[in-house]
């Protein structure tokens, strides 16, 4: 198995800071983006073991990995996963076409 090195770009790390602020200011609470993350965390693992398994998208050499009302779209190299965008799945599709074209 290749190992590679998690790489978040800054837009990914941008749109996965501010949806956890949201979902603390929602709730009041920390709990949820605490589940958040673990449930990230956990989810990248799986794509580190099987990078190629999820869903190639129409957008140059980038995956997407589903997590709910989530998605990590990726990009791999030989020795990185790079985090292109961290995205919810209920905002409007169309400006994820911008972000990704740009990460």
């Amino acid at each position: 198995m290749v190992r590679r090195t998690v790489v978040w770009t800054e837009t990914a790390a941008r749109q996965r800071r501010e949806i956890l602020k949201y979902w603390i200011k929602r709730s009041g609470s920390t709990v949820y983006a605490e589940k958040l993350i673990k449930l990230t965390a956990r989810q990248i693992q799986v794509i580190k073991s099987h990078p190629e398994s999820f869903k190639s998208t129409s957008y140059a050499d980038t995956r997407e990995s589903a997590m709910g009302h989530f998605s990590i779209y990726y990009k791999l190299t030989k020795d990185k996963l790079i985090i292109t965008a961290f995205w919810d799945n209920r905002q409007d599709p169309k400006n994820l076409l911008e972000i990704i074209s740009k990460g």
